[in-house]
């Protein structure tokens, strides 16, 4: 059967959890269930800006992918941030994640965005192979710090 993407509904929402927590689980890092039902209540809300896709085989979702748009001083319109991508383990290697990357074109060409992007872990082998073969490798380093 063919993978199906579209994008995040309430009915989602079990699996949608589930995926969630492997994508935490992969990450090694922990949120509370405040910020888990926040992000899904984001999801859900049009107002918010932030948006999900699913990817579904055989009727179940099996990947998730969380987007939202921000705006650059160096361009007219605004470019499409992918914040979150995780495939259930069990379907990796399918095609699902270049699946669900490649279908943020039609979101991002519907806002007049011109440039998708992403980070991930430098140690993420596997997700930097795919990343490798549908896009360019920035030469910029990100850093980051907590405010105080």
């Amino acid at each position: 059967m063919p993978i199906t993407i579209r994008p995040v509904e309430l009915k989602d929402a079990d699996e949608w959890l589930i995926l969630w927590a492997g994508y935490l689980e992969f990450y090694k890092t922990e949120i509370s269930q405040e910020q888990t039902q926040l992000t899904w209540q984001r999801l859900n809300d049009s107002d918010v800006g932030m948006y999900g896709l699913v990817a579904e085989l055989d009727g179940k979702v099996v990947g998730i992918a969380h987007y939202s748009f921000t705006y650059s001083s160096w361009a007219k319109s605004p470019h499409l941030y992918l914040e979150d991508l995780f495939v259930n383990p069990e379907h990796r290697g399918n095609g699902i994640g270049k699946a669900l990357i490649l279908a943020l074109d039609e979101p991002a060409r519907a806002r007049g965005s011109e440039k998708i992007y992403w980070e991930t872990h430098k140690d993420n082998k596997l997700a930097r192979s795919l990343y490798e073969g549908i896009a360019e490798l920035s030469e910029f380093v990100t850093y980051s710090r907590e405010v105080k």
